[in-house]
């Protein structure tokens, strides 16, 4: 009986060990939420950065003043340190005009625009030829297109459930259209824009310039007046167009990351770094992207210090700088870290919108890591986080992964980001401070549990 009874409890004390130490992170986790719910302070610091500030795309005064106030905010919370990082960014402006307009005295036909980001200044006056892919340039070839503006046409795909591969299947003619219409002699290029949305919102973004062709003016349609001037064409397919900008690349900026780190109890120089993109791009205020992610990587790592939690590894919410139209502030984060030898275990990024949490991306081929942290579902589920796969972490974090750093990427609901990314109408008003709670402490409860039981 004796023997019976000590193989039984040494089969039934692990699973109550092990009982046990579930029930401690669920109440932790639970405490995690009710602190962002009840105390945040992620809501407030958005307002700010959003209404106070404004756009702040990199080199301009906004990002200085971004920089700024959350290197505060960082002090004023009391974080271990605040590391402001030197990164010499891209100082592109738009200017103040930006034009499309039939050249004819129809006035029936107004059509909103803006400039994409990086496009040189210019003013156009030519015909319009309208494609839906950049092979379609290859095949017209230089007699079709020399001389004429190319218009591409394609839309966002509406049946995508998952909207990033919408975008991802159509931001291609935003990118490298004007190089690839430059190729064959075209004057300037206009784009729908990547939305799903159907209003007067024109969107701007990205584009590069191959230095093999001639730099032409880029401009981006909303997606109404994209349809208007589609429907116009199909009509009068000999019309004319003016296009106008005056934007202009300006030397190199002096900027920075802005960094707030809580000390780490066991390993000081090893690090779990949540972050997102403190640059905007200028024709909004940069609230959902990359605002929420901004403050929701500060709510993250401020709650678990508000919580008494004592990390073993050094904890950092790192707000990177120039992730629009360049990701120097990733790039440079990533040498520095090499350079002093610090190691990054976990890096989580926040750049997909303030909306409602589903989960974690994981940038890993690796089954056991992805099956390891998939094991949090059961403990994150009951506050929506039920979303765990292979997938991309983030463009500023990426970087990371040749020191062998675990990339994850923040999900949250998809559907209404690409109506504000870009676009005028990313405001502060459009973000739903509940929302933008949940999401914070889902990235604070899978810090706690990556941080107290190591990186699988």
């Amino acid at each position: 009986m004796t023997i019976r009874l000590i193989f039984a409890l040494l089969l039934i004390s692990p699973l109550a060990a092990i009982s046990q130490t579930s029930q401690q992170d669920s109440l932790f986790i639970r405490a995690i939420f009710d602190e962002a719910l009840t105390n945040s302070k992620c809501y407030s610091v958005l307002e700010h950065l959003c209404t106070q500030i404004g756009s702040r795309l990199s080199g301009s005064k906004g990002a200085a003043d971004a920089v700024n106030y959350m290197a505060d905010v960082f002090k004023r919370e009391g974080f271990d340190a605040t590391i402001l990082q030197e990164v010499m960014v891209p100082h592109w402006e738009r200017g103040n005009i930006c034009k499309v307009a039939l050249s004819n005295s129809d006035k029936s036909l107004t059509l909103n625009s803006c400039a994409l980001g990086g496009s040189v200044g210019g003013k156009v006056n030519a015909e319009v030829i309208m494609v839906e892919h950049l092979e379609d340039l290859d095949s017209l070839g230089e007699k079709a297109i020399k001389g004429k503006i190319v218009f591409f046409t394609r839309p966002m795909e509406p049946r995508h459930i998952h909207t990033f591969e919408a975008y991802g299947g159509c931001v291609d003619q935003r990118w490298a259209g004007p190089s690839k219409a430059a190729q064959y002699g075209a004057v300037g290029t206009l784009v729908r824009s990547m939305s799903l949305a159907e209003d007067e919102y024109p969107h701007t973004g990205a584009m590069g310039y191959d230095s093999l062709y001639p730099k032409i003016p880029a401009l981006a349609l909303s997606t109404k007046s994209a349809s208007k001037l589609k429907e116009y064409l199909k009509k009068q397919p000999k019309a004319k167009l003016s296009m106008e900008a005056n934007c202009a690349m300006l030397p190199d900026t002096l900027s920075y990351n802005v960094i707030g780190q809580t000390n780490g109890n066991s390993n000081v120089n090893q690090f779990i770094i949540v972050g997102g993109h403190l640059d905007a791009w200028d024709n909004g205020q940069g609230a959902h992207d990359d605002g929420a992610g901004v403050v929701q990587s500060f709510e993250a790592i401020r709650i678990l210090k508000n919580l008494g939690y004592e990390p073993k590894n050094s904890l950092r919410a790192v707000l990177f700088m120039n992730e629009e139209n360049g990701l120097r502030g990733g790039k440079k984060y990533a040498a520095e870290a090499e350079e002093k030898q610090e190691k990054h275990l976990i890096a989580i990024e926040s750049d997909r919108g303030g909306f409602s949490p589903r989960g974690f991306y994981i940038d890993s081929k690796d089954p056991k890591q992805i099956e390891a942290i998939a094991k949090y579902r059961n403990l994150l589920e009951p506050y929506g986080l039920h979303d765990f796969k292979q997938g991309g972490g983030g463009a500023d974090i990426n970087p990371l992964k040749t020191q062998g750093t675990l990339c994850l990427g923040y999900i949250p609901d998809s559907q209404r980001y690409f109506d504000y990314h870009h676009a005028g109408s990313d405001t502060f008003d459009k973000v739903n401070k509940r929302e933008l709670e949940l999401g914070a402490a889902a990235m604070a409860a899978m810090i706690y549990l990556l941080d107290k039981y190591g990186m699988p």
